[in-house]
């Protein structure tokens, strides 16, 4: 018997899913309010805009009291796994200078934002883009948002093309429906775009136990969409680039031993936003379902899709993400209720090998004979700053090799299909614009590290991130240096207002806006985004940053086990045990201590060789163990020295 979905109470609807079901599938009043001589929208098209890929927004830098604010739209690209193509990427570079900021932001999704748009000149990008081979439908809103995929385009590791096709198939599968996005931008012109898999088409319609709604513009979404957004992503095993875990669905490529697709592991519940003091929002990491064949990899992700469409909290919005519904049921309900919707067994989740961070940076062999650069963007923002010329440096390559780019969850940018002959070439442009391709030369703070926006533009932010961090991140290398720790590494990430779109609860030092110029501080994170940190303090003032972090980094770098990393440490040894190793400590006894320890080895020093390959040992022993080179080499000849007296 053909089940039916299940509609929501329209006694327990929203304010929001009210403006759902009256916008006549995403149409108004966006349609209308969009030929107004206004300088923004209503709440209500707001809301419908969002759909639609872009956000209302107000340039906080300039507001006045009493004066009407300094009204800007952004958008965002819908492209599945990071995926822009070299037209498109010179269109978003020409409208970021002639109606935007002359910037372009990657995002922490594998997508580009474009700020500063003028609601007068709202449908002429919009319309640029969707000709270009863009889109921007559905990466905001509440529906799927971004498929995410593991970025780099090898052409000879077939799990990472069977992770491409899948995340662009089903980003195709839960893309809306409605014509409401054509008729409003491009006033319904047919635009030459890919053309959609017939077995994706199939599978949209494909029904008998409750995941359609037959008959409607949204046969998987509905007249009400998602309770709230919905995030996925695809990767293979062992490549953790796309943070797997804070997805609502994560999905991980399994092959067999010849390398040909199996089906997939499937990971549900995960996701980042939270609200300050309210205890009932958290951070969660998604938990294992199990293992589907390929061939019901669309049934399955309809099942996840109707279970939370149809079950998710549709009245308190803070609480309609899908990882509430998997907290408040437990894995064994949900997973009971998806099988119910998918009509079979989900098989036991195949084992994995560890997870591991890639961000790809650098030159690559691709497989086939060409290469791909992965690219450094400090925070993702894509811009010309004095001798800094990122944004024109990008802008030449691509015009000139009309190369295709893939951007990655770490908001870096990777160019590829890049024949060999023209790699001397692209280095120089990028030379002669101030760009460092040299990956040993990017300091490692700023290469694991990320920020959300912000100040000016997000009207969430309660303090600075963006802006913020570089200047952080070189205070924390400063007092590293000045505690013997100066190639110590670990990932930071901030965000300025906990809904925590850069991913700080997965980092080793998670930083997060709670006031303005404070923010809590997360540890405990790894290095592979595998553990969820915890919060260690609320509000700590930034200009406390080095009184505060000195005695932590002290403890670290005095009690950590070999090759420990910071926050596996923070893990380990625990909060209580900082805290009062904290307490205790006197700011500056370190540096006190180390100098009365090497004082007696400055005197008379004369310049001794160390074998090549003894050196790195050497370096890394005296960081691990905080003490200078020529401290254990001393050691080791009073040692040599002590043995042979007594022989």
């Amino acid at each position: 018997m053909v089940k039916t979905p299940i509609s929501p109470d329209k006694k327990k609807l929203s304010k929001l899913e009210g403006i759902k079901e009256r916008s006549n599938f995403l149409r108004e009043p966006l349609a209308t309010e969009l030929y107004q001589d206004t300088t923004h929208f209503t709440e209500e098209a707001i809301q419908i805009l969002k759909f639609h890929g872009s956000y209302q927004q107000d340039n906080r830098d300039n507001r006045v009291k009493g004066q009407e604010k300094d009204y800007q739209m952004m958008l965002r690209t819908r492209s599945p796994g990071g995926f822009i193509p070299p037209e498109l990427y010179l269109t978003l570079d020409r409208l970021s200078d002639d109606y935007g900021n002359q910037t372009l932001r990657i995002t922490t999704r594998q997508a580009f934002q474009v700020h500063g748009i003028l609601k007068k000149n709202l449908k002429t990008v919009m319309g640029d883009i969707v000709r270009s081979m863009g889109s921007t439908l559905g990466a905001c809103g509440d529906l799927n948002r971004n498929v995410m995929v593991a970025p780099p385009p090898y052409k000879n590791k077939p799990e990472y093309d069977y992770a491409w096709e899948y995340g662009n198939k089903i980003a195709d599968l839960l893309t809306p429906q409605t014509g409401a996005y054509y008729e409003i931008w491009v006033d319904g012109e047919k635009v030459v775009s890919a053309e959609e898999a017939e077995e994706v088409k199939a599978a949209r319609q494909k029904n008998g136990t409750g995941t359609i709604f037959h008959d409607s513009v949204e046969p998987i979404y509905g007249t009400h969409y998602m309770p709230r957004k919905f995030k996925i992503a695809v990767t293979v095993p062992g490549d953790n680039s796309i943070d797997i875990y804070t997805n609502d669905v994560g999905l991980v490529v399994i092959t067999n031993s010849e390398g040909e697709l199996e089906g997939f592991n499937v990971l549900a519940g995960g996701g980042m936003g939270r609200t300050h003091n309210k205890e009932e929002t958290f951070a969660r990491m998604s938990d294992e379902i199990g293992f589907v064949a390929k061939e019901d990899i669309y049934d399955l992700i309809k099942a996840i899709v109707a279970t939370q469409r149809d079950y998710g909290d549709r009245v308190q919005r803070r609480h309609s993400r899908m990882k509430y519904l998997i907290h408040d049921w437990g894995v064994a309900k949900f997973k009971a209720k998806v099988e119910e919707y998918f009509g079979k067994t989900i098989t036991p989740y195949r084992e994995l090998p560890a997870w591991k961070y890639q961000d790809f940076l650098g030159w690559h062999e691709q497989g086939d004979g060409k290469l791909f650069f992965g690219l450094s963007v400090e925070n993702g923002r894509v811009k010309d700053e004095g001798a800094f010329q990122l944004k024109t440096a990008l802008k030449e390559i691509i015009q000139q090799f009309q190369l295709p780019m893939r951007l990655t969850a770490n908001h870096n940018a990777i160019l590829y299909e890049i024949d060999p002959a023209n790699k001397a070439a692209i280095e120089n442009i990028f030379k002669e614009r101030g760009i460092e391709t040299n990956v040993e030369a990017i300091d490692t703070l700023t290469r694991y590290s990320m920020a959300c926006p912000a100040l000016p533009t997000c009207g969430l932010a309660v303090t600075e991130s963006e802006r913020a961090l570089p200047g952080i991140s070189d205070r924390i290398r400063q007092l590293l240096t000045k505690l013997g720790m100066a190639e110590e590494h670990f990932v930071i990430r901030m965000t300025g207002c906990p809904n925590g779109c850069a991913r700080p609860y997965m980092a080793e030092l998670g930083f997060v806006g709670s006031a303005p110029e404070k923010y809590q501080v997360w540890l405990g994170g790894t290095p592979d985004q595998t553990e969820l940190a915890q919060p260690y303090e609320q509000k700590m003032p930034v200009q406390d940053l080095e009184a505060f972090f000195e005695p932590i980094f002290v403890f670290f770098k005095r009690e950590r086990k070999s090759q420990e990393s910071f926050g596996v440490f923070c893990h380990r040894v625990g909060f209580d045990a900082i805290r009062q190793f904290s307490a205790n400590y006197k700011l500056g006894s370190y540096m006190e201590e180390t100098t009365t320890k090497t004082k007696k080895f400055r005197k008379n020093q004369k310049r001794v060789s160390v074998p090549d390959e003894l050196f790195p040992r050497l370096k890394e022993a005296s960081q691990q163990e905080g003490r200078p080179m020529n401290q254990i080499i001393a050691e080791a000849l009073n040692d040599y020295f002590g043995k042979k007296a007594s022989s």
